[in-house]
């Protein structure tokens, strides 16, 4: 497995590095931790003789500012910072093999870019807890790279348990491929003893309307298809459940009514869940994904538990 950890030395940041430790992930793992510096104001101008040494290495002249902001003391900085973390993890995962680097620029567009490169399973980010306007105004880094990665994303939300303790899990649940990713990635992890799964599938129900209210066959018809829609989960809720036999989670689904949006998240409060696992689909660029939304973004923003966004193994990556 391989993770990338966005880690800027705030305190959520090192909320979601103590949050790793209840994700269940593997005891091998290759991970790279990334500190981004975000200068207020631009680097001063390299003097001539910086730019004599850089342009001995640099050989394409849109090259020479990017190999000077990564010379800067700024960078080095960030690498400081990217040490720091992953020396914990170390201690944490002592199997995993662990690198650290250090970059300058905007945080959410360097993950972004390092993502693309690194490929990784999973990216793990923090929140930093913005209220829902300000999220919705402001956005955020982990909201961005949420929304423009391919990779599936943790916004960790850390909580204070003992190391070990059993973890509670949620699992939004529809017919989509995304949705069965998520619960297979659930079923695949290494969780602590006693640890729980509860499948949600939220089903947003029709209602009939005035005419349908005051005209029988109508309200009938829809309460017939809202009852068939509830079968077609439960079946849907018992395959998904049988992935779990041979593991030592127990296992619980629930069918509840409303909007996925909003019923996960209130689903994951009742039951103190540690995690929310959602799955989503691969829109065909990031601005369609932007425009156009989804469940998965809208659980990650406004959950106070940490989400993961599971989303299918593309083509060709293991």
């Amino acid at each position: 497995m391989r993770v990338l950890i966005g880690y800027d030395g705030s305190d959520c940041a090192e909320a979601a590095l103590d949050d790793l430790q209840r994700a269940g992930l593997p005891k091998s793992a290759e991970a790279l931790v990334v500190s981004v510096t975000e200068l207020a104001f631009p680097f001063p101008p390299p003097s001539t003789h910086e730019i004599v040494e850089l342009a001995r290495e640099i050989h394409v002249p849109a090259d020479l500012s990017r190999a000077y902001a990564t010379a800067s003391s700024a960078s080095q900085e960030a690498q400081t910072l990217a040490e720091r973390a992953a020396t914990r993890l170390r201690a944490s995962f002592p199997s995993w093999t662990i690198n650290a680097e250090g970059a300058v620029g905007s945080p959410a567009s360097e993950l972004i870019k390092r993502s693309d490169e690194f490929t990784p399973d999973l990216i793990i980010v923090g929140s930093h807890g913005r209220s829902k306007l300000e999220s919705l105004v402001l956005g955020s880094v982990s909201q961005r790279v949420l929304s423009e990665t391919n990779w599936s994303v943790r916004v960790a939300r850390g909580r204070v348990e003992e190391p070990d303790t059993p973890v509670r899990i949620v699992v939004g649940v529809d017919s989509s491929p995304a949705s069965k990713a998520a619960v297979h990635e659930v079923a695949s992890r290494l969780w602590p003893q006693e640890s729980e799964v509860r499948l949600i599938a939220a089903a947003d129900r029709l209602t009939p309307t005035f005419l349908g209210g005051i005209i029988p066959p109508v309200g009938k018809i829809i309460d017939e298809i809202n009852q068939t829609e509830d079968l077609w989960l439960e079946e849907e809720l018992e395959q998904l459940s049988r992935q779990f036999e041979q593991t030592e989670l127990t296992i619980s689904t629930e069918i509840v009514a409303g909007n996925p949006k909003r019923e996960l998240i209130n689903a994951a409060e009742r039951w103190a869940a540690d995690c929310i696992f959602v799955g989503s689909g691969n829109f065909s660029n990031r601005l369609e994904r932007f425009v156009l939304g989804s469940v998965s973004q809208a659980v990650a923003s406004r959950a106070r538990c940490s989400v993961e966004v599971v989303r299918p193994r593309q083509p060709g990556h293991n």
